[in-house]
């Protein structure tokens, strides 16, 4: 998700970026407006996707502020052409209480009620400022009535994300209540089993109604539902599997009296991005080939001593892959050695981390499949 989109900001210290897919919306405004002949019809049409963004945006907002307020922290908001997606930052929160589903609900729910709300007050300050101004005359949502577009689009952004169709809103409320009697996994994936009907829906009525938009709507909540599942797989095997079943063992280690030269030549002979720099059976710090390479052209040869990050985390291997993840997010790591009883044991690297939970997430997912069907 994050690599389809560009960041154009911050709110409240919380990134905001727009998916590339968003052009939909501009495609949709446009395939509106093309018979339109006056010259003010561009500029309507992009104050129209303006009041789309910006009440997507206050959505999510809700959902961010929400959840912070709960002890997950927000990391993100990326726009869609059909709403927006809140990233929130589950590894570096609170501990879950006998609560969790009702503060899941609450985070939820708080996105619509934001834009009902909007639409709301919008309603009466118009009405009540602009005389003869009528939220119900046609058309509702369109470029030549931008006032009465604020109305509705958060109307329909509102009520749209309330229906059981994971992963929109209503979906996440039904993920919460299943969560209540079973693991977070399970009821993500009879959420998503919903949602899909939703989404099958969505495409067949876009189809028969030659409405390219329903179809968009559709295959997004379809695409959306199974990115949910996985990160769901994705932070089920965070909690439970531990380092010592994914950290490397057999590893090449520099010394902080290499030279740049040899440390570099030894770094073209190993996949290994990142070394651990060891002075005996002490760590005494951790160093990238890219610093590596970065230092020698720079400055030319000099020692491993001198490049070094003398700043790093160590993790026993008994310790999670949760808890990686937060040392590594912490201090922008990108390896983690690995220790037991003050010896050198193996290393975690972001990149070996990434490529082994993904084949770890694949193999439980296969495992309950397997289970499913007997």
């Amino acid at each position: 998700m994050r690599s389809w989109s560009i960041p154009v900001g911050r709110l409240f210290g919380i990134e905001i970026r727009i998916h590339l897919t968003f052009v939909f919306l501009l495609f949709v405004v446009w395939s509106m407006e093309a018979g339109a002949q006056d010259a003010n019809t561009v500029v309507h049409g992009l104050a129209l996707v303006g009041i789309v963004f910006g009440s997507v945006v206050l959505h999510e907002l809700g959902h961010a502020l929400v959840a912070r307020g709960s002890g997950i922290p927000a990391k993100g908001i990326i726009l869609l052409p059909i709403g927006g997606v809140t990233i929130l930052d589950e590894a570096n929160a609170l501990p879950d209480s006998a609560n969790a589903w009702l503060r899941d609900i609450r985070i939820a729910v708080t996105g619509p009620l934001v834009n009902l709300l909007i639409a709301g007050v919008a309603a009466l300050v118009l009405t009540a400022a602009i005389p003869g101004f009528s939220v119900t005359a046609k058309p509702l949502l369109h470029s030549s009535a931008l006032y009465r577009s604020i109305v509705w689009v958060n109307v329909y952004l509102g009520l749209f994300n309330l229906l059981p169709a994971y992963p929109m809103d209503g979906g996440r409320v039904l993920r919460a209540i299943f969560s209540r009697r079973m693991d977070m996994v399970q009821a993500t994936q009879r959420a998503i089993r919903i949602g899909n009907v939703f989404s099958i829906l969505f495409m067949m009525v876009g189809i028969l109604l030659v409405n390219w938009w329903l179809v968009m709507i559709g295959f997004f909540l379809f695409i959306g539902a199974q990115l949910e599942e996985r990160s769901a797989v994705f932070q089920s095997v965070l909690q439970s599997v531990r380092l010592e079943e994914v950290m490397l063992t057999d590893f090449a280690t520099l010394s902080p009296a290499d030279t740049l030269e040899d440390a570099l030549e030894k770094a073209v002979h190993t996949l290994q991005d990142d070394f651990p720099v060891v002075r005996g059976s002490d760590m005494v710090g951790v160093v990238s080939k890219q610093k590596l390479l970065e230092a020698l052209r720079a400055d030319g040869n000099g020692y491993v001593q001198a490049v070094m990050n003398r700043i790093f985390e160590v993790a026993a291997r008994q310790e999670s892959l949760a808890s990686a993840f937060r040392k590594l997010s912490a201090r922008n790591l990108s390896i983690i050695p690995v220790v037991d009883e003050q010896q050198l044991v193996g290393i975690v690297t972001l990149q070996n981390l990434m490529h082994s939970m993904s084949l770890l997430a694949e193999n439980r997912k296969l495992r309950r499949q397997s289970l499913d069907s007997q």
